[in-house]
């Protein structure tokens, strides 16, 4: 289990992640339906604070959660420390670098988890198929690989020209303070970058407030990029969705599901 993490700029960013989820995306939905599928063991990389493994582990699965924010790993931690002891033994934290990661035991997964738009802060190319490649080398063959991608629209890549816009207003349930979330994005088109920046302002009405930066450099991807990145990492292509049902992709959707199967036999050389 992750150690005790005391960084208050990352722990307070990791809290307010949770924040930032307090209203569901939905996609929980869709990994409890992949591992009804697959079974387990799981591995999710790129976890945050336990929102997936959580509900996977309850549901019965082994699930191994992988981060390299130890902020992350601690609210999981604590997440889980009223949970039955039962539900505890089938949740394993490791603190890693998810591209060069290897854990002991082989390929041993029958599915493997990047959720939520993780893969676009791996600001590179390679970076990206590293990730699919650490998800591929962990699966067993035949296993799962999903990744959840976020695509914007034309219209709101023009609206990123590095203005501050507010995005919400909420009460932090854990802390009952009053956060403020703004955020202010860059687009690159020249490289297919967005610059991020997102500020929290948290406190009492009427109080003083403490304000919390994080910086981001997102690489977008689009359909074919995707996809070419999963076959370069051995992965073969079962679906590319456009929602957390796996309709197929259309141009209008600001989403990308990859559901992609590891090659259980090498790829054909022309």
């Amino acid at each position: 289990m992750a150690e005790p993490h005391r960084d208050p700029t990352a722990t307070a960013l990791a809290r307010l992640y949770d924040v930032d989820l307090a209203e569901d995306p939905g996609d929980v939905d869709l990994y409890l339906a992949l591992a009804a599928r697959t079974g387990g063991p799981i591995l999710e990389i790129a976890s945050g604070s336990g929102r997936i493994a959580a509900p996977l582990a309850e549901a019965g699965y082994d699930v191994t959660a992988v981060d390299i924010d130890p902020a992350m790993l601690a609210r999981a931690e604590k997440a889980f420390a009223g949970a039955d002891s039962t539900v505890r033994a089938r949740l394993e934290l490791v603190e890693a670098d998810l591209v060069s990661l290897s854990l002991p035991g082989g390929p041993r997964f029958r599915l493997a988890i990047l959720a939520l738009n993780s893969i676009l802060l791996l600001a590179t190319r390679d970076r990206q198929r590293g990730a699919l490649e650490a998800m591929a080398r962990h699966l067993l063959p035949g296993g799962v690989a999903v990744v959840d991608v976020w695509v914007p629209s034309a219209d709101e890549l023009a609206r990123y020209d590095g203005r501050m816009s507010l995005e919400y207003v909420r009460t932090d349930p854990e802390t009952g303070l009053l956060v403020t979330k703004m955020s202010a994005a860059q687009h690159e088109p020249a490289t297919g970058h967005v610059q991020l920046t997102t500020i929290y302002v948290e406190g009492e009405q009427g109080g003083p407030a403490r304000r919390w930066v994080r910086e981001d450099r997102l690489r977008l991807l689009d359909v074919e990029d995707l996809r070419l990145l999963a076959e370069s990492a051995e992965l073969d292509v079962e679906v590319l969705a456009g929602d957390y049902d796996l309709n197929p992709v259309c141009a209008h959707d600001e989403r990308i599901i990859l559901v992609a199967r590891r090659r259980d036999r090498p790829a054909l050389r022309p």
